[in-house]
């Protein structure tokens, strides 16, 4: 199943920090050494890979794309330009035909360990839109969304079991090395067609393999702000309009799970839609509620608690793992 995580709270209330940790200039390096200060996303992405070093090398492989929603748009924070230069590319979010949602031509970097994902995330953040406002002088003006994709491939005979079943892990790690991505194909020694051209019984053991890919969502959401508080004007002005617009559709969204409606308006929003598999159907959802204990901004954390109550009236009971069909022996 997917899993998301956000910070959910007003413009300063503390959710970039929660997410990220410290501001850094230049790289999470020393961030990595100071475990108390370490934001959501480094530390996921440390027990991802951590996990993943407690089974069979090659058996598992991890994606990461950055994107922010600005404006009611997404845009790509890893794609590059002619040169080699990382910078912001519009993309659009579509349903599929078997009804998940998805990002064409979206980038997708291969990691091998935390510290490579977390330069990425650092480059995407280089490119995120902030402007000051008389409520917080780095305020983000875009939802950021890092995706971690982690792809295992299982075997036709055991479409039924674990995906983290240890003998068919060691067994595929050989056998399929073929279906991995370039960085992990490069340390094999035999091609895919001298492969099958020597081993009939390997090739139609990999004939019979399928990828199972889970998607972790961390989401660092733009404020809800006051206009009358942050005192914004112009273009900014106009981005608090689809911050709030967005924000208050991710409300309705999870009021209608809540109250188990036959309709779930994910289209309502970018943001919905780009998170609709992982807010939705048997994901997991935590929602980190980030309020101001200054006074003056009570209103606005009354706000963000109501927000809270609907996330917490959400209940889908037991996750079930999804068994795969095993294909007939006629097939």
């Amino acid at each position: 199943y997917n899993v998301c995580i956000m910070a959910y709270g007003q413009t300063g209330s503390g959710k970039t920090y929660t997410m990220l940790g410290p501001q850094l200039e230049e790289n999470f390096a020393y961030c990595i050494e100071d475990e108390s200060e370490l934001g959501i996303i480094p530390r996921a992405s440390e027990e991802v890979f951590r996990l993943i070093s407690e089974k069979p090398p090659g058996s598992y492989w991890v994606e990461v794309s950055v994107v922010e929603v600005y404006n009611n748009e997404i845009f790509d924070l890893l794609a590059k330009d002619s040169c080699g230069k990382v910078f912001g590319v519009k993309r659009d979010v579509v349903t599929t035909r078997e009804g998940k949602s998805d990002v064409p031509l979206l980038t997708y970097e291969t990691v091998e360990n935390a510290s490579e994902f977390l330069h990425l995330v650092n480059k995407g953040l280089q490119l995120r839109v902030s402007h000051p406002t008389l409520v917080h002088a780095h305020s983000s003006r875009s939802h950021l969304v890092v995706t971690l994709t982690i792809t295992i491939i299982v075997s036709g005979d055991n479409f039924g079991t674990s995906w983290e079943d240890e003998q068919t892990s060691q067994r595929l790690s050989k056998e399929v090395s073929c279906t991995f991505p370039q960085k992990m194909r490069d340390n094999t020694s035999t091609s895919t067609s001298s492969s099958r051209a020597s081993s009939p019984v390997q090739f139609e053991a990999t004939e019979k393999m399928k990828q199972v890919k889970t998607r972790l969502q961390l989401v660092d959401l733009a404020g809800s702000e006051c206009v009358g508080m942050s005192g914004v004007t112009g273009a900014a002005l106009r981005e608090t309009s689809f911050i709030n617009r967005s924000l208050s559709a991710l409300a309705d969204v999870l009021g209608a799970i809540a109250e188990q409606r036959p309709h779930v308006p994910y289209r309502n929003s970018k943001l919905t839609h780009l998170l609709q598999d992982s807010i939705g159907g048997d994901a997991k959802l935590l929602v980190m509620l980030c309020i101001s204990p200054h006074q003056k901004y009570l209103t606005e954390s009354i706000q963000s608690l109501g927000f809270g109550t609907r996330a917490r009236q959400v209940q889908r009971g037991q996750v079930k793992k999804k068994n795969f069909p095993v294909p007939s022996k006629a097939k």
